[in-house]
């Protein structure tokens, strides 16, 4: 009898924790605080320097693509490369609304930050600050709470898309201090306080860095904090300096200002901060449009709903909570960027230097692409999520080119710069036209091929960053040699990753000029796609450096960073190739020679999944007939590369690459060619996936995946057998039912014939 109860006990319990389980709100998987702590991973310490050994992200409090996001902030600088938050650190000093470029090693611009304090008013940044416990911190995309245990108080955050919502609960009686300065490092900016109201504005001016480095970009960062209750007292200060009762301040260092009550122990003190980059009443318009008659709680439930309904477009069955709580963190790191820069009502300032106020016409305006990180898989992502998000992005990045007059390389603060290298708004833009997320008319396609063949005549604008670096050699040679230093540029050299990337740039404008029949221009591109064969050597199987005269320099180790080489040593580049894999593979004997060398690039170490120019070559066995390799291959990744502690990004996330990547490989298929409607097949990594894609279901199903099975043996779409290993873009959106059987051993027969092999322009 004992032994029936306990059995039923026991069978009550695990059917209670199943139904705790089954009715887990997606976005409670999502951890923020992954990632803000250096990478532990093995291939980060082996391959990865300085910077690069950090994930670079924060845990924000925010919207998708938020304006503005949230954050504690333990660094008071917008230094480049040092984010607002590092959990290694011990003192919080604020809470920032920030512009930080998630996962980067670029700068904060235009923010500003709040910060409570109680007993003695202490202002300066330098001083104010208090030690938290991780143990009293909770971060979650919608809520971030955390105790101060030097003053008493807990502070909590939660955001809309343009605004911030804190609320400062004092256990100490008495005198309580809440304090607002404008982050500018520069010794600039402004803080008013306007007691009549309850509000503390300001602005931040936000300056360059990469092209005109240090030069003024047009436009701040503006805010409107506004209170709960009345000031007791208030003031602005500068440093350590206090001005009791003063109402405004600009242009000197470490400035703000401040308001100050009396309250009682356990009492909130509630704060909404309307943010924009066009104006301070604009700011304000925000604020009342996003935050009027809300309260925190409010406010908390509508952001949580909100981050509910973006990642249910995604469901997975199967697998740990630690695999669910990987995936859905690197969904949400996948949504953070590009960012809204338009205000509620459509107003934003035009593109490099903010010269005409615009309006958007209801749609949002979009800034801070990392073009050279997300072409690959961010954007890839967002047209088979959000199409039409993505074809806003598109909108903005084609605007920006109206306003400029040359299509962007790396738009970054609503600048022209050309922080890294290629031209990948042209891809980013090419992967949206082939998949009709966008259509292109005349005008826009003019700067896509000005970009592609001019170089501007007024110097002053190319040094600005606009137009391609070193397009002048690359036309002439179809390389870039090596002496073309590319001085203009924050990267300068690197000329044989320059090659490789103008020329997959080329194949996807190509695709457009095909699209639009456009023959004279696709033919020349499609002839410049090729010429990444310039600076491949046959002798080394590997690019290599070269001069205009055609010699290879004696520069060389393949397994060394070169100066030619971005980022990496040349055996890693020499994989990007992403358009012509087939090419690639003739030029190293053909297909078994290529998998043997791929085999030795593996077994040597050299692969390095934190930075983003390999992150194609694991998927490239699906090209050489041996797929079963990329389905091991991938797996391991995923198990080493990435883990739910806080050091589990292996490398700068970079505008959530790194996580996009993460989200494909758990669904089984990756773009490995932008501009081409295909994702190569690794297998999925959970027993059932539902994806909502424009109110069409598709259903993955791959019983044992999560547990270990990760080899393809059979797979059927809509019940038909399937043997290719890719999958077409289009084939997707009808939705139905992608069927795998998985197993623990290869198949080495599945998907491995010449027919079913993805794309390549060697064999079109």
């Amino acid at each position: 009898m004992k032994t029936t109860i306990l059995i039923i006990v026991i069978l009550l319990t695990l059917q209670s924790c199943s139904r705790k389980s089954d009715s887990t709100s997606l976005v409670d998987y999502v951890n923020p605080l992954i990632g803000t702590a250096p990478a532990s991973t093995l291939n980060a310490l082996r391959h990865g320097k300085g910077s690069e050994n950090n994930a670079q992200v924060v845990p924000y409090v925010t919207t998708p693509f938020a304006m503005t996001n949230w954050t504690p902030q333990t660094r008071a600088t917008e230094t480049k490369c040092i984010a607002p938050y590092y959990y290694n650190d011990s003192i919080i000093n604020g809470f920032r609304g920030s512009h930080w470029l998630s996962g980067s090693c670029v700068q904060d611009y235009g923010s500003m930050t709040i910060m409570p304090v109680s007993g003695d008013l202490i202002c300066s940044t330098e001083k104010r600050g208090s030690g938290f416990s991780h143990q009293k911190e909770t971060s979650t995309p919608y809520n971030y709470t955390v105790y101060l245990d030097d003053y008493n108080i807990k502070t909590e955050m939660t955001a809309t898309k343009r605004c911030g919502m804190l609320r400062f609960t004092f256990e100490n009686a008495g005198s309580a201090h809440i304090i607002l300065n404008p982050n500018s490092d520069e010794g600039q900016g402004f803080t008013a306080v306007l007691n009549e109201q309850n509000e503390i504005v300001g602005y931040n001016p936000v300056h360059r860095i990469y092209q005109g480095w240090g030069e003024e970009a047009g436009f701040s960062g503006y805010f409107v904090a506004r209170f709960n209750r009345d000031f007791d007292s208030f003031g602005v200060f500068q440093g350590e300096v206090i001005m009791e009762r003063d109402t405004a301040i600009r242009n000197v260092q470490d400035l703000g200002g401040y308001a100050t009550f009396l309250v009682q122990s356990g009492e909130s003190i509630g704060v909404q901060i309307g943010t924009s980059f066009t104006s301070i009443e604009q700011a304000r318009k925000n604020l009342d449009a996003e935050l009027a008659n809300k309260n925190f709680e409010q406010v908390e439930a509508e952001l949580k709903a909100t981050w509910e309904k973006v990642l249910n477009q995604v469901q997975v069955e199967g697998g740990s909570t630690t695999d669910k709580t990987k995936f859905y963190t690197a969904l949400y790191h996948s949504l953070l960027h590009p960012r809204i820069f338009s205000d509620s009502d459509g107003t934003y300032l035009s593109f490099s230097g903010g010269k005409q106020v615009l309006n958007s016409g209801g749609k949002d305006y979009y800034v801070d692409f990392s073009m050279w990180d997300t072409y690959r898989a961010s954007h890839p992502l967002f047209n088979l999520l959000m199409p039409e998000a993505n074809a806003n992005m598109m909108w903005s990045l084609l605007d920006k080119a109206k306003n400029g007059e040359w299509l962007p390389i790396f738009p970054c603060w609503n600048s022209y710069t050309s922080a890294m290298i290629g031209d990948h708004v042209i891809t980013t833009l090419a992967d949206a036209s082939i998949k009709n997320i966008i259509d292109i008319n005349d005008e826009e396609y003019q700067y896509l091929i000005k970009n592609a063949f001019e170089t501007p005549a007024n110097f002053e604008d190319y040094k600005n960053g606009k137009g391609r670096r070193a397009l002048s050699s690359y036309l002439k040679y179809g390389y870039v040699p090596l002496e073309d230093e590319v001085k203009e540029s924050f990267h300068k050299n690197e000329q044989v990753s320059r090659t490789l990337e103008y020329a997959f740039d080329d194949f996807a404008l190509s695709r457009i000029a095909l699209k639009r029949n456009d023959n004279h221009h696709a033919e020349e591109l499609l002839q410049r796609a090729l010429n990444y064969k310039y600076v491949y050597s046959k002798a080394d199987t590997c690019v290599r450096g070269r001069f205009a005269d055609g010699s290879f320099t004696p520069d060389f180790d393949k397994l060394k960073r070169m100066s030619y080489i971005t980022e990496g040593t040349p055996w890693q580049y020499t994989w990007y190739v992403p358009h012509d894999i087939n090419g690639l593979m003739e030029l190293m004997g053909g297909e078994k020679d290529f998998a043997e060398q791929l085999d030795r690039f593996h077994e040597s170490g050299q692969y390095w999944h934190g930075n983003e120019p390999g992150h194609q070559i694991p998927f490239l066995y699906n090209y050489c007939g041996q797929p079963w390799k990329t389905q091991a291959l991938v797996s391991e990744i995923m198990l080493i590369e990435y883990d739910a502690g806080v050091g589990g990004l292996s490398g700068n996330d970079d505008a959530g690459q790194m996580s996009a990547w993460y989200v494909f490989a758990a669904l089984g298929f990756y773009p490995v060619s932008p501009s081409v409607p295909e994702y190569v097949i690794s297998g999925p990594h959970f027993d059932r996936i539902s994806i909502q894609l424009n109110n069409i279901n598709l259903i993955i199903e791959a019983p044992g995946a999560s547990s270990g099975k990760n080899y393809i043996q059979n797979a059927k779409l809509n019940g038909k057998i399937y043997t290719k290993n890719y999958l077409n873009h289009f084939d997707l959106l009808k939705g139905g039912k992608l069927e795998f059987e998985m197993g623990s051993t290869p198949n080495k027969d599945w998907g491995t014939a010449q027919e079913d092999r993805p794309y390549s322009l060697s064999r079109e």
